[in-house]
């Protein structure tokens, strides 16, 4: 090998594949190692080495220095094999580590093509792939497309590096936020809290440093003109800016924004809010499909329950009626139970045991037994809603299927098994409604 091209090659890969030129030094001699051995035989001792300046090569054979003509004899397209493969786990390993540093940022490519919903997108010098379940619902992407995402997954694959990148995660927005607003970038605003349903709504939770930054207003913009930049990356997603507090008798009615909220009851030991609202305000407060109370809960770390006052009161009183069902239940611990949030079978066979027993001074045992009742009704309750609901499809089914059109000969046939029919189905008493915990106690 000649020394001069030899230190052009390490030094071509260097720059053009970012590979440390002392990675390409020891991935050779390695190389020649290999090939060595292959020409003198396994047990041999050879000890190959490369000056680093002038790109001589010595090699050691069993104590004897090899001389330049047979070293470059030596397996030469072996040699070469082993350097591509080296080469190949060098680059790989270099890019693992660039884009392990990026996971959770943003990045812009161009999509070079997209096959069954999965997404090409050219990031430099390497290939990302954009899965279906990582884009935005109802958006296409075509070739020469710019598009924003954030790194969401880089793992090895083979002699390769596969980078995920995602349209779907909450940091997609985190990241937005930090390039159309200044202040998040510098520190004065910070992004409290994400939560998110890609493509149709999230909520953002701002808070400052600095009192004279008005956080949400410094979001929105002037006329909404940064929001508006953020949404328009985002297929026109809906942004909720609120403003962050520690405290979440603050925080909640914030999050629940638009809606107007009358009070917050919070049951700690259950991580539950229940938020009272007025009746005209009930459908704003839960969204569509529940949006907004669940975006509400993502955001601020505890299990909202919307209701109005008179569903509140209604809800406690057959929670004490169905606990007081409960032998060795008494009226008191009933009362305590409901005023710490709970409210059915299930959240009392959740209760911490070492609660139950000081809520209501009951021994282990006594304890025990209660919850062994709760778990079992609140499991009859569910098998009995199961079956109520499979009998209501087959009820429904019933009802639509059509009736055979009758001739004036069948008519007088046929007409009495057909009325028969439908007054069976008249006279079928009307299920019970699905029983929701608590349970209704029995008369």
């Amino acid at each position: 090998m000649n020394p001069t091209e030899l230190l052009r090659i390490v030094d071509s890969l260097h720059r053009e594949k970012n590979i440390d030129s002392e990675i390409v030094f020891s991935a050779i001699e390695s190389a020649l190692v290999t090939a060595g051995k292959k020409h003198f035989g396994e047990e041999a001792d050879l000890q190959v080495s490369i000056d680093r300046q002038s790109g001589v090569i010595n090699a050691v054979c069993n104590g004897t220095e090899l001389n330049q003509e047979l070293i470059g004899r030596i397996g030469a397209q072996t040699a070469k094999q082993v350097i591509i493969q080296k080469v190949k786990e060098a680059e790989r390993d270099s890019l693992l580590d660039e884009f392990h540093d990026q996971v959770g940022q943003m990045v812009t490519g161009v999509v070079q093509r997209s096959d069954r919903g999965i997404t090409t997108v050219q990031l430099g010098n390497i290939e990302a792939i954009l899965p279906r379940n990582e884009q935005i619902v109802g958006e296409s992407y075509h070739n020469g497309d710019r598009v924003r995402a954030v790194v969401f997954e880089v793992k090895a694959s083979g002699n390769r590096v596969k980078v995920i990148l995602s349209r779907t995660r909450p940091q997609l927005v985190q990241r937005l936020f930090e390039q159309e607003i200044p202040e998040i970038s510098e520190g004065v605003i910070k992004i409290n809290a994400i939560s998110r349903e890609p493509g149709h709504r999230s909520k953002v939770a701002v808070s400052s440093s600095d009192q004279r930054v008005d956080c949400v207003g410094a979001c929105v913009g002037v006329r909404g003109n940064r929001i508006k930049n953020i949404t328009g990356e985002l297929a026109g997603e809906r942004i909720d800016i609120v403003r962050w507090s520690d405290d979440p008798m603050v925080l909640i009615p914030s999050s629940l924004q638009p809606a107007e909220v009358d009070q917050v009851l919070l049951c700690d030991m259950l991580g539950r809010a229940i938020v009272l609202v007025r009746e005209d305000q009930l459908s704003q407060a839960i969204g569509k499909f529940g949006q907004n109370v669940r975006l509400a809960s993502k955001l601020v770390g505890w299990d909202i329950e919307i209701m109005t006052a008179k569903e509140l009161e209604e809800q406690i009183d057959r929670a004490v009626a169905a606990y007081m069902e409960l032998d060795g239940m008494t009226e008191d611990l009933a009362q305590r139970l409901v005023e710490q949030g709970y409210l059915s079978y299930d959240d009392l066979s959740v209760i911490e045991p070492d609660d139950l027993m000081e809520m209501g001074g009951l021994t282990a045992e006594q304890v025990d037994d209660l919850v062994m009742q709760a778990e079992t009704k609140a499991a009859d309750a569910e098998k009995l809603a199961d079956e109520q609901k499979r009998m209501k499809k087959v009820l429904d089914r019933n009802a639509e299927k059509p009736q055979p059109e009758l001739t004036e000969e069948s008519s007088n046939v046929e007409q009495p098994a057909v009325e028969a029919s439908n007054e069976l189905l008249d006279d079928t008493p009307e299920p019970p409604a699905p029983e929701n915990d608590p349970i209704e106690p029995k008369d």
